[in-house]
């Protein structure tokens, strides 16, 4: 299992950073409390991974081709559910192990499946901004969150707020480093970070970064 994380991580951070690059966070964000981090991370992560979708609602070639990626990646076959799908629904928290560090994101992906889909004078298209959502939370809140059965699929912990605007910045990371020197921890079923990272993945490729 530890084999694959370095992969996955990698492609994870790479949405990251080219959520960072669209949104051109400023630099002041490095002398900011948790509150302004989250904000950050927030931002980066529903930026990143909305990217390669981000034209669907321009005209009807650019609707077909977000569309398509979307039920390539979101789209499950599961005759249980109505019209014989159901979309991917995974939710994550990620908050720091410091205490007053005020730092926590959860990050769900299809949160409101009746929101996925938009009228346009072109037919029915995708709603890119509605596929990832990103919400910022207090640490009462996020504590009440990870306790709630089936709130939360994986919890991913980093060491403190440094840690994570160091990983942000960085070219290049090593998770089973990062594990070992338990500067990351993980918390729940970890085969949600195996699929976060499929999605990380494809959405590089599909940007020809990989």
């Amino acid at each position: 299992m530890h084999a694959a994380f370095p992969c996955l991580n990698k492609k994870i951070h790479g949405v990251m950073r080219r959520g960072l690059k669209s949104a051109d966070i400023p630099e002041a964000m490095e002398a900011a409390g948790g509150t302004m981090i989250a904000s950050g991370m927030a931002l980066l992560l529903k930026l990143g991974f909305a990217y390669v979708m981000r034209d669907s609602l321009l005209d009807k070639a650019r609707s077909e081709k977000a569309l398509q990626f979307f039920r390539d990646h979101f789209v499950f076959t599961d005759p249980n559910s109505p019209g014989g799908e159901r979309y991917y629904q995974g939710k994550f928290l990620l908050r720091t192990r410091k205490a007053g560090d005020n730092m926590n994101v959860y990050l769900s992906f299809c949160p409101k499946p009746e929101e996925l889909f938009v009228d346009t004078p072109f037919g029915c298209c995708l709603n890119p901004m509605s596929v990832v959502s990103t919400k910022i939370l207090d640490e009462a809140r996020a504590q009440r969150l990870e306790e709630t059965p089936g709130k939360v699929d994986l919890v991913i912990r980093f060491k403190d707020n440094a840690a994570i605007l160091g990983l942000i910045g960085s070219t290049d990371v090593d998770i089973v480093g990062l594990l070992l020197d338990n500067v990351v921890q993980l918390t729940g079923n970890v085969g949600h970070l195996f699929k976060l990272g499929a999605i990380a993945a494809e959405t590089e490729a599909a940007l020809g970064l990989s």
